[in-house]
């Protein structure tokens, strides 16, 4: 970075306006371009500096080679789209708040600045100010005690206009989002600085709110609960004045903070009111020399030439975190946007087409599937969204555009909104052609051949598809003969409502008895197995009628035959993360993986990991996918975070002795 940041201003509007006066006044930066949806907006633009730059698109801001920081000032739902383009523009982008409208775009948008390299910082400019650097310095010193309460509210009262952005659910109106962020990153942070953290996540997250005739949240407020017997109050609102302070309570005083926000000075300096317990009020004053938004441009320029925010600035991080908390407040009080919902998935954070990357997934064939099979399988169950909407997706893009094809899913996974939501994000991406999807049906009790016709008839119903590529049963029926299984399924080949089928939880002996009389009757077979398959032995079965493939004789028949198994929980839902002798409050995964040869597999995953320079998950991937058997890892990742760790598999080589090794096979 030269010794000044040269910036672009991405959007007109007053808060690109305000900026420009801040960073006028900065010690780091100097404003080149600005950038408009029309020259004449553009054209218009106030700003204390000369010689600007005024482009009549956004597009034509983030092609300005002089630019290499832009400013997104757009409206919230614009957000996702333009810093992910200012990223694959190679800016380094300091995003206006919220980072976006849901936690699923913000880790778009994260994942989206990690890969193109630049520097991403969202702008919450109280967090760059002296002010709350001390505010944190003083929790952290333990100054009023042990923290126990946080009270922190920003609330303003506006004219109603059921279009603009505060009041439109179309544009993320609402007082949550507006300035509600504020309150959340606040208690966040100091709920951190109480525990010796940079910040912290709530554990629990309730609240209750008004929404008003155009749908909005006109006034809402908020209770969370962090580790550490730490309770925070937030209130917020667009159409009720308030008294925008914050106050912290300690076991031995409390903390005022009168304008955390805007950081104004009285008498010259700006303060803080401390009382400790039986003590006269003390004024802390803090000194300042430059403006609010210099603080936050020379913040953020900091960031840049260092690779990380200076903290209380905001990080990646803390951001995903915060924008997490807000979907959490959304839903405690039933606020809804067009964008959360089916309908508003029309595309990509992005905003443009689906485009496969350049990657290094491997490809299988399954018979009777006439397109290639990503080895890596994206499972749909979306375990502990906030928003299973919105989190599919944006994982799902992410997963096709990394070179994947393949989506599993089943009749009961989420009581159907799985297949739903499935069927929804091929449908609107147009991706139906180019995508393999295995779904599973005939769950007991319901497994014979009467109802298995009955959910696949609602599975593509559910789908909004013709036909599914693998079906899978997702359990077997020892006291049905398998001849039935195998003609009823038949019967939907020749209707082409299927095009493979195998069996999800089938032992081998089944699925053999199953070919046999297939092949005695001319009719197609089980072409590929569902059991689960993991580094970690299943010590006891996750779920009821559950069977593994990863013993010794399971492991010889697969080689043998070299029949594809999907395995599911490949990665023993989170044991090579997460497992920890000490770590007992998941308990399905205390009775399913916990064991001395489990832990004796993870510590030398740990091992190979250190030496090849990856995660120990990652390790635990790639042993699934370098067996002497076509295995295609069905994987559950709750974040980019960790799709991006499990597709880091796909380039880890593992040798036939190593592969013995991690397994215990000395």
């Amino acid at each position: 970075m030269a010794e000044q940041l040269n910036w672009g201003i991405l959007g007109t509007g007053g808060i690109a306006r305000t900026y420009a006066k801040g960073l006028a006044d900065s010690r780091t930066g100097r404003l080149v371009a600005v950038g408009s949806r029309s020259q004449e907006s553009a054209d218009r633009f106030d700003a204390p500096q000369e010689n600007l730059k005024r482009h009549g698109s956004y597009e034509a801001l983030l092609a300005d080679p002089e630019v290499q920081a832009v400013y997104i000032a757009t409206p919230h739902p614009m957000h996702a789209e333009w810093a992910i383009r200012a990223a694959e523009a190679g800016k380094h982008l300091l995003c206006e708040k919220p980072l976006t409208l849901h936690y699923s775009d913000a880790m778009a948008v994260v994942e989206a600045a990690r890969r193109n390299n630049v520097f991403l910082m969202e702008a919450f400019m109280y967090r760059c100010h002296p002010l709350t650097a001390r505010l944190v310095e003083l929790i952290r010193e333990k100054t009023i005690g042990e923290v126990r309460l946080i009270s922190a509210t920003f609330s303003f009262q506006a004219g109603f206009n059921p279009e603009s952005r505060l009041f439109n659910p179309a544009l993320g109106g609402g007082g949550i989002l507006d300035v509600g962020c504020y309150t959340a990153s606040m208690a966040r942070l100091l709920a951190g600085a109480a525990t010796g953290q940079p910040f912290a996540e709530p554990a629990q997250v309730s609240g209750a709110g008004h929404l008003g005739e155009s749908g909005v949240d006109e006034y809402a407020v908020a209770t969370l609960k962090f580790p550490g017997e730490i309770v925070a109050q937030l209130s917020t609102g667009v159409r009720l004045n308030q008294e925008n302070v914050v106050r912290v309570y300690g076991t031995e005083g409390r903390i005022t903070v009168p304008s955390p926000w805007f950081c104004a000075p009285t008498d010259g300096a700006v303060k803080l009111l401390l009382q400790r317990n039986g003590e006269e009020t003390q004024e802390i004053r803090i000194e300042t020399d430059r403006s609010l938004y210099a603080y936050e441009a020379d913040a953020f320029a900091e960031g840049v030439r260092t690779g990380q925010a200076p903290h209380p600035a905001m990080s990646p991080e803390d951001s995903l975190g915060n924008m997490l908390t807000l979907d959490r407040w959304r839903g405690a009080i039933g606020l809804t946007y067009p964008a959360d919902t089916l309908e508003g998935q029309a595309q990509p954070a992005h905003g443009g087409a689906l485009t496969v990357r350049p990657n290094k997934m491997i490809y299988g064939e399954v018979k009777g599937v006439e397109k290639p099979v990503s080895r890596i399988v994206m499972g749909t169950m979306l375990e502990g969204a906030a928003n299973p909407i919105t989190a599919a997706s944006v994982l799902f893009d992410e997963f096709f555009e990394r070179g994947g094809t393949c989506f599993d899913t089943a009749y009961i996974y989420g009581g159907g909104k799985s297949e739903v939501i499935l069927g929804n994000w091929v449908e609107k991406r147009g991706v139906r052609e180019r995508v393999v999807v295995l779904a599973k049906g005939a769950h007991t009790p319901y497994c014979t051949p009467e109802w298995l016709t009955t959910q696949l008839h609602e599975s593509l119903d559910r789908l909004r598809m013709d036909y599914v590529d693998i079906y899978m049963m997702h359990r077997d029926n020892p006291e049905i003969p398998v001849s039935a299984f195998v003609d009823v399924l038949n019967e939907h080949l020749r209707a082409g409502r299927i095009k493979s089928y195998g069996g999800s939880n089938w032992c081998i002996e089944r699925v053999e008895e199953a070919n046999a009389y297939a092949e005695s009757r001319g009719l197609v077979g089980f072409t590929s197995l569902s059991n689960n398959f993991s580094l970690a032995r299943m010590v006891e079965p996750i779920w009821g009628g559950c069977i593994a493939a990863s013993d010794p004789e399971s492991r010889r028949w697969l080689t043998k035959t070299q029949m594809p198994l999907f395995s599911w929980s490949s990665q023993a839902r989170g044991f090579f993360i997460r497992g920890n002798p000490e770590y007992l409050s998941d308990s399905d995964m205390v009775r399913a993986w916990y064991s001395e040869d489990n832990f004796e597999r993870k510590r030398r995953a740990e091992e190979l990991a250190q030496k090849k320079r990856t995660e120990p998950i990652t390790i635990a991937a790639a042993y699934v996918l370098r067996q002497p058997f076509p295995v295609y890892a069905l994987v559950g990742p709750r974040t980019l975070t960790e799709m991006r760790t499990t597709f880091e598999a796909l380039e880890v080589e593992l040798t036939p002795e190593e592969i013995r090794w991690l397994n215990l096979e000395e």
